[in-house]
């Protein structure tokens, strides 16, 4: 150990053991209702001391402040403080909804550019529209430096009644815009996208867990239904979890009754449950698939391990993220919350659904996704590490691994096609958004009326036009123009406008709808479906190979 190295860790061992100390004063004193300790007594009698006795003036409270999330990390990945400060804005994702404007926004070249405005919301009120650029929310300029996703979250949320003045720019108008928009209720929808890929296949993307989102869900799929959809794609790409109970009553919709969703386990004994179905649900007999990937986590790896453990459906796509810890939120009497994990989420079959960690060892943690990538477990299913000692089979004796994360039963890559050094540029410059907004912007009152993906495709320029347009213009921006490659990406550069654009005209929805067209995910579930190939017939793609 070097010298540098022994002077850190002098300074931080004495700082993490009070910490530690602290902490367990805190969460015996407010949490578990224990009586103090004369450990608990003496740490008091020392914070008294640097009060009162200490020859500078310190604040305390800032100082702990700081400590806090520094014990937590000692701990598993998902252990955490929450400051008051940021425990409402936290919370308020999972909701299901809060107060402000009503609009998404995406900040390009310093600037906070609307993509969507939520239908009946108060931006909708007073005319905002997708592709305005917000330049300012009362007196505070949002360009530059200020444009950040805290100052807009800080100056668009905000008390219900409340009233901000945005000012802003519109392709269309010589001079800004100002808007006087009073604060509403925003819904967070976790349904993004629901519609039928064929006559009787329809799609649901579920982006996250929240309070409404089992609501939303049986919204989505009794309409799909109603418009003949007996069959089912559920895309939990991305969806990194939630509230655990509404991946339950959506998978319940599934299943039989008596069939086991999911149990947990941890050191207290109220932390021992077993979920099964109630046999209530209205989907039973529909054919089902699941699309998953490295980012689909907890609440998604519930859902997605319960078909698959009881071969209701096949999972589609990658290896999900393998967050599998139960936390619990205490919110403590500052108003600061401490998230702490008192448990394990186990499939049906009993394959532990978190990967391995190292107590305190975030770091490594967190670069597990970019180590699969560079393992070439976004190519080839062989490449997944997978532990041949953690056999589990399903209700029919198909195997399935655990060893972290929901192994798919159809491996699906990640799709390279048309990725280029030119289309690397064009894309890290934010150039493909760019464009495709200009020219939502020149079309906007031909595609005002637009109702579908069809109809804004078919007013468009032709394909040569729009990319000749968009070469034009990325050569304005810095990119030369390099044709071989251009020719290469060119499919998947127009696709994306294309989807942008859409997305700029009809919302998010309608993206989701135009990039599936070309999804390999997306249509490798279809082919499923409409081939009727049964769980009970399909042996995992995946090849086992030691660790």
């Amino acid at each position: 150990m070097t010298g540098n190295k022994r002077k850190i860790y002098k300074i931080l061992l004495p700082i993490l053991f009070f910490v530690g100390v602290v902490m367990g004063l805190l969460l015996g004193k407010y949490v578990f209702d224990k009586p103090i300790s004369p450990r608990q007594e003496k740490l008091e009698s020392i914070l008294s001391m640097i009060e009162n006795e200490y020859v500078d003036d310190v604040d305390i409270d800032s100082i702990m402040e700081q400590m806090y999330p520094k014990l937590l990390s000692m701990l598993d990945p998902h252990s955490a403080y929450i400051p008051a400060s940021e425990l409402t804005a936290v919370n308020e994702d999972l909701d299901g909804s809060f107060s402000g404007v009503g609009v998404s926004f995406q900040i390009l070249n310093d600037t906070v550019t609307v993509i969507e405005v939520v239908p009946g919301g108060p931006s909708e009120k007073v005319g905002i529209l997708a592709g305005d650029k917000i330049l300012k929310a009362d007196t505070l300029d949002l360009t530059g430096k200020n444009a950040t996703t805290e100052n807009v979250y800080k100056h668009l949320r905000g008390k219900e009644g409340s009233t901000v003045v945005l000012k802003i720019e519109r392709s269309n108008s010589s001079k800004p815009l100002e808007y006087s928009i009073v604060r509403g209720p925003v819904p967070v929808n976790s349904v993004d996208c629901s519609y039928m890929l064929t006559d009787n296949i329809g799609y649901v993307k579920v982006s996250k867990f929240a309070r409404n989102t089992y609501n939303e869900f049986i919204t989505a799929l009794r309409e799909l239904q109603s418009t003949g959809a007996d069959k089912y794609v559920i895309d939990l790409r991305g969806n990194s979890g939630g509230y655990m109970d509404q991946a339950i009553l959506m998978v319940n919709e599934f299943l039989d009754a008596g069939r086991m969703i999911v149990f947990t386990n941890g050191k207290r004994k109220d932390m021992e449950s077993y979920t099964f179905a109630d046999g209530e649900g209205s989907f039973k007999q529909a054919e089902v698939t699941v699309i998953t990937d490295e980012f689909s986590a907890s609440a998604s790896e519930i859902f997605s391990g319960a078909i698959q453990d009881n071969d209701r459906g096949l999972v589609i796509g990658r290896r999900s993220f393998g967050k599998g810890l139960v936390q619990n939120q205490t919110t403590l009497p500052d108003s600061s919350a401490v998230r702490l994990t008192v448990a394990r989420y186990y499939t049906p079959s009993g394959r532990s659904i978190q990967k391995e960690y190292k107590l305190g060892d975030a770091d490594r943690y967190e670069t597990d996704i970019l180590d699969r990538y560079n393992h070439g477990e976004f190519y080839h299913s062989d490449s997944i590490k997978l532990d041949k000692s953690k056999i589990f089979k399903t209700t029919t004796g198909r195997v399935v691994y655990g060893g972290g994360g929901i192994m798919p039963d159809v491996f699906v890559p990640e799709d390279t096609t048309g990725i280029t050094s030119y289309y690397a540029a064009v894309s890290n410059a934010g150039l493909i958004n760019k464009y495709a907004y200009k020219v939502a912007a020149n079309y906007r009152n031909v595609l005002r009326n637009a109702k579908s993906v069809e109809q804004i495709k078919k007013s468009l320029p032709r394909d040569n036009t729009l990319l000749e347009g968009f070469v034009n213009y990325a050569v304005e921006n810095g990119v030369p123009a390099r044709w071989y490659y251009i020719r290469r990406s060119q499919d998947l550069i127009l696709r994306q406008l294309k989807a942008v654009i859409v997305r700029d005209i009809l919302g998010y929805s309608a993206f989701i709808q135009m990039l599936n067209e070309s999804d390999n995910s997306v249509l490798r579930a279809v082919e499923i479906l409409e081939n009727g190939e049964s769980p009970t017939l399909i042996k995992p793609d995946i090849k086992a190979t030691k660790k």
